[in-house]
């Protein structure tokens, strides 16, 4: 399966390795095809150069160490979401023809598509749970083994 990851996801994935984003980004890693657009690693860096430029390292460690598709976001405007800032990134997963798209952001959340499909975190974990048990195991672990991949070389691990 196909899967785009909003900008949040990566940020709290960063700033929180235990938590529930970074549990479905490392399961998303390894069980499904992560794809990432140019336009969320742009904002990425920007938010966190704003917010925690501390952190600015880690971002490349944790590229580094993910697997995924990197494609380019279209800037044209898009009618499906409100917020103009979504735009390339919906774009991108249209044409990538990927499958779900998590994120924290209400303007994906209420959109009413089927393909890319819209979901939150706490959806998409609920759902690798009820239906496939044995990798929802792995996206338990997942934190610690991902939070060791990107760690390791990180400020924490320097």
């Amino acid at each position: 399966m196909k899967i785009m990851t909003d900008t949040n996801i990566l940020f709290s994935a960063l700033l929180f390795p235990e938590s529930r984003p970074a549990k479905a980004l490392f399961h998303i890693a390894e069980h499904h095809n992560l794809v990432l657009c140019d336009y969320i690693i742009s904002e990425l860096r920007d938010v966190v150069s704003r917010k925690r430029p501390d952190l600015l390292a880690d971002i490349e460690v944790l590229l580094a160490k993910l697997p995924y598709e990197l494609i380019s976001a279209p800037l044209q405007p898009c009618k499906l979401i409100q917020d103009p800032k979504d735009h390339p990134i919906l774009n991108a997963a249209i044409i990538a023809n990927v499958d779900i798209i998590i994120s924290g952001d209400n303007h994906f959340l209420k959109l009413e598509m089927e393909h890319p499909k819209p979901m939150s975190v706490a959806n998409f974990l609920d759902i690798m749970m009820k239906y496939n048990p044995k990798t929802s195991q792995s996206a338990k672990g997942a934190v610690g083994r991902g939070e060791n991949r990107y760690k390791s070389r990180s400020k924490y691990g320097r």
